[in-house]
């Protein structure tokens, strides 16, 4: 049962108890079982990567059992701290039409007012959410977790992403991280289920577009693990009610960037027994333990798990028969994956769709396709966040650079 320690003292007793067996137990086992290379989950790998890779697969399955260790900035306020640059994003109910519409109204939920975060590329000058300079890039980040932890903040794990584009990416000068609304289910009171995070994203957008005034085709959206999620969906109804109907929406971005995007929330890429649901379970730190069912019935919340297998918004890369999808209007696209992780079979899924669509490229120049794919052989999900995941983070992160200058 996930969270079935998450109160006092239980809590505390369970978090002792794991740090002890790991201290003395599972660390020695596995610098023992990861001594000789061949041995390891993949050879390319350092002992080192090898028992980092284990310790934060045993912090993800403690975590699913207890929640989050220390109060986690969210939704609610703007945390402060040392350059830390929040605002307030204001809700965006106005943009809100069609099928997103009704999903809202089916669930009960609505935009609202959300933090966001400005991190700026370090020596910059430029004022917290000042207007842009003429032809400036942003990036627009939508953090991971499932959907169901962490955070925007500046504090968070996947904050390194952000460091890490604005110390690569020369063109790119401050990154916005959105705050939005993580789900949750029993045996917490069910709360934001799917659309809110996509009416969240969609207020961060039109603070970029209609507060900030960038114009949509210099606005990158990123996102990495369930935030590529999210990106995708953002993008994909920026696109489909484009002029459609009475409500005026910005604009596309202008590119799209997905880092280990959970594409697939169904369970079809994962009864394959060859297939990287299972054959990865021991190179990755995803695990079947560490919470992904709770995750999946937490954000279907009253829509079931079965809008997982056919709704576009939901699982782009879902092999069901029942999935109408397509990419034609989509903007150029950059797609990461790591060759380890467990993902890796939703993600090629949805690079084959999108190429089929779009076709392959840079899509800067007239007739070229719109989407590159970059694969690290031994990466593991989301590698981007860990800094010690060299020297694959740092390459991907220059062809992201080449990929941005290139238009």
């Amino acid at each position: 049962m996930p969270y079935a320690f998450r109160h006092q003292p239980l809590k505390g007793l369970f978090l002792t108890y794991q740090l002890l067996t790991t201290l003395c137990i599972r660390f020695p086992l596995w610098v023992l079982l990861n001594l000789p290379r061949s041995w390891r989950p993949r050879r390319s790998w350092s002992l080192k990567r090898s028992i980092l890779v284990n310790l934060v697969r045993q912090l993800l399955n403690t975590n699913s059992q207890t929640g989050p260790y220390i109060k986690m900035p969210n939704h609610l306020a703007i945390t402060p701290g040392v350059n830390v640059n929040g605002v307030w994003v204001s809700a965006a109910n106005h943009l809100v039409t069609g099928n997103l519409k009704l999903w809202a109204e089916t669930v009960g939920v609505a935009s609202i007012r959300v933090p966001g975060y400005w991190t700026h590329k370090k020596g910059s000058t430029v004022g917290v959410g000042a207007a842009p300079h003429p032809g400036e890039k942003v990036v627009y980040m939508l953090h991971g977790g499932a959907y169901i932890r962490l955070s925007a903040h500046p504090t968070d794990p996947t904050a390194a992403i952000a460091r890490g584009l604005l110390k690569n990416v020369d063109s790119v000068h401050r990154v916005f991280s959105l705050e939005y609304r993580l789900a949750a289910g029993k045996p917490f009171k069910p709360a934001h289920p799917f659309p809110t995070q996509l009416l969240d994203a969609l207020a961060g957008y039109d603070y970029l577009v209609g507060t900030v005034g960038f114009a949509p085709e210099d606005i990158i959206i990123v996102g990495d693990s369930a935030g590529g999620n999210l990106a995708h969906a953002l993008t994909r109804y920026l696109a489909d009610y484009q002029g459609t109907t009475d409500v005026k929406l910005p604009g596309p971005p202008g590119a799209l960037l997905l880092l280990s995007p959970w594409a697939d929330l169904s369970t079809s890429h994962e009864v394959d027994p060859k297939g990287s649901f299972k054959k990865c379970m021991v190179s990755d730190y995803i695990s079947v333990d560490g919470g992904g069912h709770y995750a999946k019935v937490a954000f279907c919340g009253p829509h079931g798990l079965g809008a997982a297998e056919i709704n576009p918004y939901i699982s782009p890369a879902s092999l069901h028969p029942g999935l109408v999808v397509d990419f034609k209007r989509f903007p150029r696209t950059f797609i990461v994956s790591g060759g380890a992780e467990v993902l890796y079979d939703c993600i090629v899924t949805l690079r084959d769709r999108m190429v089929e669509d779009l076709g392959e490229g840079n899509g800067v120049k007239e007739g070229e396709g719109k989407v590159r794919y970059y694969e690290a052989p031994d990466g593991i999900h989301d590698y981007l966040v860990f800094d010690w995941h060299e020297p694959e983070r740092t390459n991907t992160l220059k062809e992201i650079n080449k990929w941005v200058t290139a238009a």
